[in-house]
């Protein structure tokens, strides 16, 4: 098992096991600044946690081609169309599993937290 190690809390971006990257939740902050989006549309934060999910999946030698499964949580279930429509330019032909959970409140007012599993392996 490989992870990447983190520098604040206790878990890790990504973990390797089996032949699988398994991607901690992402949330809508901007990189090395730690700059929260939690004001901002549901479209920024939907697109920034996307971008931190392939951040991740890069830094994990793959990309967004090698996801087989995701899971988005949502404070607002109200938010599922506007999510698929950017979900899906995102991913493209790739369309891995998904589950949508609607949450309530998510951790420091966020719309929106995106944890993915996939192939580990070469990058597309």
């Amino acid at each position: 098992m490989t992870s990447q190690p983190a520098g604040g809390p206790h878990y890790s971006p990504f973990t390797i096991g089996g032949g699988l990257i398994f991607v901690s939740g992402q949330l809508p902050l901007l990189p090395g600044r730690d700059t929260s989006l939690a004001g901002a549309p549901f479209r920024e934060q939907v697109e920034q946690t996307l971008r931190n999910l392939e951040a991740v999946l890069q830094s994990a030698g793959a990309d967004r081609s090698r996801v087989i499964k995701t899971t988005v949580y949502l404070s607002d279930i109200s938010d599922w169309d506007d999510l698929d429509i950017i979900y899906g330019a995102f991913f493209g032909t790739t369309r891995p599993s998904r589950s949508v959970v609607p949450t309530g409140p998510l951790h420091f007012g966020f719309r929106i937290e995106i944890e993915a599993v996939a192939l580990a392996g070469e990058a597309a």
